[in-house]
């Protein structure tokens, strides 16, 4: 295979940045993810693409669900934060607000609009598990553009 040629096709998937939450209370993160996407109809389902070495991801596997946070254009420095672990204090991350709704999962406040899920399936033999949830909740704060990598001018496949 050309591997450059994988690697640029790949890169030519339009991703999205949003912020997958797990956990409840002190047992919770954040972190960002770009492989995201609405895989059914009926029922409403999401895949997930979630590092399988991340905290994040033992998370989801022992409470069995998830939020994911969509972030809004001009929200670069909210999704930067995300890269690496960080420790809810004060109810935040970093210093941006958090809340919980039916699953207990994090969503960050700022966002424009969040969803949770309940697990559905895992499929795992990568870098990166497939998590596969039911939308069991949703809200919208405001209607707008979402943040993509390209507007962030990064990277992250292939």
């Amino acid at each position: 295979m050309d591997e450059q040629a994988k690697k640029t096709a790949l890169r030519m998937i339009p991703y999205g940045l949003f912020v997958l939450g797990a956990g409840e209370g002190q047992r919770s993160t954040v972190s960002t993810v770009n492989w995201v996407t609405q895989a059914s109809f009926a029922p409403p389902l999401v895949a997930v693409g979630v590092k399988a070495d991340s905290g994040t991801f033992r998370l989801i596997q022992e409470t069995q669900k998830f939020a994911v946070s969509v972030l809004g254009t001009g929200q670069k420095d909210l999704a930067f934060s995300f890269f690496k672990h960080v420790e809810p204090a004060d109810g935040a991350f970093s210093g941006y607000p958090y809340e919980t709704h039916t699953t207990g999962a994090p969503i960050l406040s700022g966002a424009p609009a969040w969803f949770e899920c309940a697990v559905e399936s895992v499929v795992e033999g990568g870098d990166h598990a497939l998590v596969v949830g039911r939308v069991v909740e949703a809200g919208v704060r405001e209607q707008t553009k979402p943040l993509t990598l390209d507007e962030c001018g990064v990277q992250y496949g292939g």
